[in-house]
Formats: structure tokens, sequence, C-alpha cells
């Protein structure tokens, strides 16, 4: 049984994978930039440019999120952590793409450091594996 925890927000992500008694994490960022305010003109064909900004960045958001999905192998148990929007977007975007993927929880935390991130983790699912039995 594989399991993983993703810290995650719309700039980086820490995938924490857990295997046994081995606990691999690394860095995914987004390389998304803070949203920049385009000027309101606009062509009624292509949308106004607030449409269009934002669908740039749901393009690069569902990028991002693919390269995380990537990165959680063959993982059958995840943990979403993280400060905003985007562990419920991540988790949408799971349920889309890795439905045999189980979401085992989501819970609001802002910045952690990748040592409090693996911690979590490991914690979470050796409580969890421990009232199992």
């Amino acid at each position: 049984m594989k399991q993983a925890g993703v810290w995650i927000d719309h700039k980086q992500a820490y995938v924490v994978l857990v295997d046994a008694d081995v606990v691999v994490s690394e860095l995914i960022e987004s390389g998304m930039e803070k949203h920049v305010r385009f000027s309101s003109h606009s062509s009624a064909e292509n949308g106004t440019a607030d449409d269009q900004r934002d669908n740039r960045f749901a393009v690069h958001l569902n990028r991002y999120y693919d390269e995380i999905i990537l990165h959680l192998g063959d993982s059958e148990y995840v943990l979403l952590l993280g400060p905003g929007e985007a562990k419920g977007e991540f988790a949408k975007r799971l349920a889309d793409k890795a439905p045999n993927l189980q979401i085992v929880g989501v819970e609001t935390h802002d910045k952690m450091t990748e040592p409090q991130i693996r911690a979590k983790v490991k914690e979470y699912f050796h409580l969890s594996t421990r009232v199992a039995v």
C-alpha cells in the first residue's frame, strides 16, 4: 500500500510518498506568476481580457496539477494539505484524472516547511494504520 501527502498552493507543491518505512519528498513549482492585470481592451471574438487571463491561468493550473499527479505514481491513498483553494481544485482534478487514487483527507494548513509536511504525512498515515488494526 503506497500512501502520499501533498501540500499545495498555486505556486508550489510538496509531494511526500510513503511506502513502508521509506519516505521521499520533492518540491514541484508551478512557474505561476502573480495574477497580472491586463488592460481591459477586448475583442468580441476572443472574450474580455479578464476572460483570456482566467483561461490562461486555468490552463496553466491544469498542467501544474497534472504534473503533480504524475509524481504521485502508483499511490493508492493521498492526504491533501494547503492554505487555500488549490487543494480543492487539485482534488477535483485528481477525481477526473486519477479516479483510483483515494483522497483520505483534506486539511487546511498555512505555510509549512518540508520537514513539517513530511512529519504531518507520516503521522497521519501511522495513526490511520494503528486505528484500522
